[in-house]
């Protein structure tokens, strides 16, 4: 895989060899033990080389086993300093240190050596988000007007069949783009692989089953074995960048806010189920969510929207 070249070329002069091997190792577990998605990888996969070239630069020669085993709590925060003068935000200098923390405690857990140092150093504080939704309204307009921007009739369809199922199902976009003709909806499921290859169950709506139907009609490429679903304009699978596009336009035309993302389709569905009755437990199987805490953030956006209410509609208020 291209992740693993990228670490490869680059440990050649920053590892030594017994390093190296390590690294190795490790890429090979979190592809296929842990499962991590591409984008993990390639993060984990960068983060490491930023951490080895600062260690490289500070030690001034290949880094060993022994120099991870010996670096110390200077070491570390002179390194997400480093990062913080260079202009990385808190939660890039937080994920830069758990994809070092994950391949320290690999090692640890192998026998390969130990390190105290990394135990202690406390990660970045990050903000507290919550999930941005669009109101219902705003998420209906998307899913009418989705079509009429595209230049070729089958774009635009392939366009609204794409938002409809994000915000009808809750999919992630890459788990939307990642779906091939042999996973289309049946008996009502559809069913879809999540973030570290587990597998969900989702009910698919007669709109999201439809609107898939008339894209497919009209598809001007043929149904091979193993084809994607959402095709782009050469044929190859679409790309998440022209979806996101496409929703950039919408967001213009249409005069929705900044935070009119496809993957905002997936908060919306989250927050309109929960506003209409859905308990969190049935939200958080449907959004394939690994822990309930998660899932939990939505309720802050029922608070937030019950006191903006409040404070418009209370004669006191």
């Amino acid at each position: 895989m291209a992740e693993s070249a990228h670490i490869k070329n680059d440990v050649i002069i920053l590892c030594a060899p017994d390093l190296q091997k390590q690294l190795q190792d490790w890429q090979t577990y979190l592809k296929s033990e842990k499962n991590v998605s591409r984008h993990t990888l390639r993060a984990y996969a960068g983060d490491i080389t930023h951490f080895l070239k600062f260690m490289n630069g500070h030690i001034g020669k290949p880094v060993s086993i022994g120099d991870l085993s010996d670096a110390g709590i200077r070491e570390f925060r002179a390194w997400l300093s480093r990062k913080a003068m260079d202009g990385t935000s808190n939660a890039s200098r937080a994920r830069s240190l758990s994809g070092v923390k994950n391949f320290l405690s690999w090692l640890d857990k192998h026998g390969v050596m130990h390190n105290a140092a990394i135990e202690s150093l406390r990660s970045p504080k990050l903000p507290h988000k919550i999930p941005r939704p669009l109101h219902e309204i705003q998420a209906r307009n998307v899913l009418e007007s989705a079509q009429d921007l595209a230049k070729e009739d089958w774009v635009g369809r392939r366009d609204r069949a794409l938002f409809t199922l994000l915000y009808g199902c809750g999919l992630r976009i890459d788990e939307a783009l990642s779906l091939n003709l042999g996973d289309m909806p049946r008996d009502g499921y559809l069913r879809v692989t999540g973030k570290g290859r587990k597998e969900r169950q989702v009910p698919v709506i007669e709109i999201v089953e439809k609107n898939l139907g008339l894209y497919l009609e009209s598809c001007p490429f043929p149904p091979e074995d193993g084809r994607a679903i959402f095709l782009g304009t050469k044929g190859e699978r679409l790309n998440q960048g022209v979806a996101q596009k496409a929703m950039r336009n919408l967001r213009t035309t249409l005069g929705l806010p900044e935070n009119a993302t496809p993957h905002a389709l997936r908060h919306s569905f989250a927050t309109h189920l929960l506003q209409n009755g859905a308990n969190l437990r049935e939200i958080q199987e449907l959004l394939g969510h690994a822990s309930l805490s998660t899932t939990q953030r939505y309720t802050e956006i029922n608070a937030e929207e019950l006191l903006k209410i409040y404070r418009a509609s209370h004669p006191r208020a």
